[in-house]
């Protein structure tokens, strides 16, 4: 589980940096490349930890797969809350096929 926390909480990190800057593109390119920059380095503050603390327990493949799927859970709300963007059928369509993914990664855990 503190894998799956540590993650969460990179995951918060990572995609302020990528895509927190979407609503100030007035703001110099430099600028917001500096700033991302300092956000992700928080998000490898809980990435890294994470990652060391849950291979053994996960595969390498089964920690980039929980990472996809945080991702895009934390990005779905990021997008609909900060963005103000809505979600169609093809991206709930997407995502049960990532959820379907998980399951097949962890077929032989079950």
């Amino acid at each position: 589980m503190t894998t799956i926390l540590l993650l969460t909480i990179s995951n918060l990190f990572m995609t302020v940096a990528w895509y927190g800057h979407l609503k100030y593109r007035d703001r110099p390119l430099f600028v917001v490349i500096m700033a991302s920059w300092l956000i992700a380095f928080f998000e490898y503050c809980f990435q890294v930890p994470a990652n060391r603390i849950g291979y053994g327990e996960f595969t390498a493949f089964q920690l980039k797969i929980i990472q996809e799927v945080i991702t895009l859970v934390i990005f779905t709300g990021f997008a609909f809350v900060y963005l103000g963007e809505r979600v169609k059928w093809n991206h709930a369509a997407a995502f049960t096929c990532l959820v379907g993914a998980v399951g097949f990664a962890f077929w032989g855990k079950l």
